[in-house]
């Protein structure tokens, strides 16, 4: 099946199931009643992606489009099921020490890579240290230095001892496991695996089409069975109307819809008849960042003043229509980490004005624009191309904060680019992304004052010495309660210090063609069956 990434969510199945129980079709047009026959193997999918794959080692993989396809190709330790709980992935089974500091896996015999090589335990050993090799540029090296010590007591034992209690331990050996075979010994940033990767996975790499598609086809070995459908194809399509053409016309078989497409554009009979379209909260959420080492956003009352500046109402109606709610903080609600009891900031442009006027700025010269010590208050946000929402998430900022005398450049880039140039080495103002949310708290990498090298996650640079201390805490604490606790407080500082304006958590909104079979909406999502999608032969679409 499909991987669902355990460095991106944990919530216990009660609370997933009430969060994500609109995890559901909409109601199809019935065409005719059928038999139930058994799957065959065959067909294709065809993928939109909204912006290309940037490699294909998961080591050095931080942006979704490559995690998606390489969640096809490789595989965990580990993995959440479709209801949120972690089951077993490439290890069987795992036992936790009493004193919770040694985790033993044992890993499933018989398992190979794609090119037939014997996956064993010296893999697992070897992907730990490619994390912690200090010469290797990953963002997720932080977790795996807190092991004390790793080792393989035979091929199918993987054990690893932390020097202290790690809240995520198990759930961070959701990694993909990399060959050891054929990156043992080869500068990682120069390895021809990141455009031709070997995984264990149920896709095998077939092709790289850089801007245009990539394309995998089924593992015939897989250890869970080979995947129903016979290849799947990513297509990149950056612009999502071409992209939702291409799906009424043909050309592609799954894509996210935009809040527009769902709603109005796809609500006709033929749509119903031709397509299944989902809805359900993401574990993700939308913002605005501020590069704190940028003069302009050094002072909080600034970043206060914008926050109410800004109408999240008017973007979850204007922008989602309503199909999303409201952000106040990192994590999502009615999830367990989640604090009720942080406000988000209301539209309020009059405060806005008056945080304004406190730290300095006012309109000396009657142009409109705010001033101080001669210089404009005059900033670009940088986005990414292909994400529709944000660009006019970006758009209405640009005209609210114009309304308090705030002059605003809307950047959009392509997103090979954007990441390149602009966000891993920190060379931007303020920044309209989006982060998945992990289903584990522990948010370290993203905002502890020590990640912030070039490529590293906290790009905006946030340095607050008590968040740092929580963060500490929390990723140290097992117990669930006192967890909760260290997190409230952690979202109250930021609440304080808005780093981020938080804008808006979406609803996904997936659709797929209808010839496709065997979907199960899940609390997860519907990719958690992904190998058990088929076609029935008789609607095959592509039979080479």
């Amino acid at each position: 099946m499909a991987k669902r990434r355990l460095a991106v969510t944990a919530l216990g199945v009660g609370m997933a199931a009430l969060l994500f129980g609109s995890c559901s079709p909409e109601q199809p047009v019935v065409v005719a009643e059928e038999p139930a026959r058994p799957p065959v193997h065959g067909d294709t999918i065809i993928m939109g992606s909204n912006a290309d794959a940037v490699t294909l080692l998961p080591v050095l993989a931080s942006d979704g489009t490559s995690s998606s396809v390489n969640s096809l190709i490789y595989n965990g330790l580990v993995r959440y099921g479709k209801n949120l709980e972690i089951e077993g992935d490439l290890a069987e089974s795992w036992e936790l020490s009493p004193d919770g500091l040694t985790l033993t896996f044992h890993l499933r015999k018989g398992v190979t890579w794609h090119d037939g090589h014997p996956f064993t335990a010296a893999d697992v050993l070897f992907t730990y240290r490619l994390y912690i090799d200090p010469k290797t540029p990953t963002a997720y090296a932080e977790r795996y230095r807190q092991v004390e010590q790793a080792w393989t007591p035979d091929p199918h034992t993987f054990v690893v001892r932390y020097a202290k209690p790690l809240a995520s331990a198990l759930s961070s050996w959701g990694l993909d496991i990399q060959p050891r075979h054929l990156l043992e010994h080869v500068e990682i940033t120069k390895s021809p695996l990141s455009s031709a990767p070997v995984g264990t996975g149920p896709f095998v790499f077939r092709e790289w089409r850089r801007g245009e598609r990539i394309v995998l086809e089924a593992n015939p070995d897989y250890f869970e069975g080979s995947p129903y459908l016979k290849r799947v194809v990513f297509r990149v399509v950056p612009d999502p109307t071409t992209m939702f053409l291409e799906l009424q016309t043909g050309g592609i078989d799954e894509m996210g819809l935009t809040p527009l497409q769902y709603a109005r554009q796809s609500d006709t009979f033929n749509f119903r008849r031709n397509f299944r379209k989902y809805r359900y909260p993401a574990m993700a959420y939308t913002y605005l960042g501020f590069n704190l080492r940028q003069p302009l956003f050094q002072d909080k009352r600034v970043r206060q003043a914008l926050s109410y500046a800004i109408d999240r109402q008017e973007i979850v109606k204007g922008v989602l229509l309503g199909l999303g709610q409201v952000a106040n903080g990192p994590y999502v609600p009615g999830t367990w980490p989640h604090n009720p009891g942080v406000g988000y900031y209301p539209y309020q442009p009059d405060q806005a004005r008056e945080l304004l006027r406190q730290a300095g700025w006012q309109d000396s010269d009657g142009d409109g624009i705010l001033d101080r010590e001669g210089r404009p208050f005059s900033f670009t946000i940088v986005t990414n191309q292909g994400n529709d929402q944000r660009i006019k998430a970006g758009e209405i900022i640009q005209r609210r904060l114009r309304e308090v005398g705030i002059e605003v450049r809307l950047r959009v880039i392509e997103w090979a680019s954007f990441l390149k140039e602009f966000i891993n080495p920190g060379k931007f103002e303020a920044t309209l992304l989006g982060w998945t949310v992990p289903p584990d708290p522990d948010g370290y990498n993203v905002w502890h004052s020590s990640k912030t090298k070039v490529g590293e996650l906290n790009f905006i640079h946030f340095n607050n010495p008590e968040a740092d201390e929580l963060l500490e805490q929390g990723r140290r604490t097992l117990d669930q309660e006192q967890r909760r606790k260290i997190y409230f407080r952690f979202q109250e500082i930021l609440a304080e210090e808005q780093p981020y304006a938080f804008l808006y958590v979406p609803d996904a909104l997936p659709v797929v063609a209808a010839r496709f079979r065997g979907i199960e909406a899940a609390p997860i999502g519907i990719m958690h069956n992904f190998i058990r999608w088929h076609v029935p032969e008789r609607e095959w679409k592509y039979r080479r």
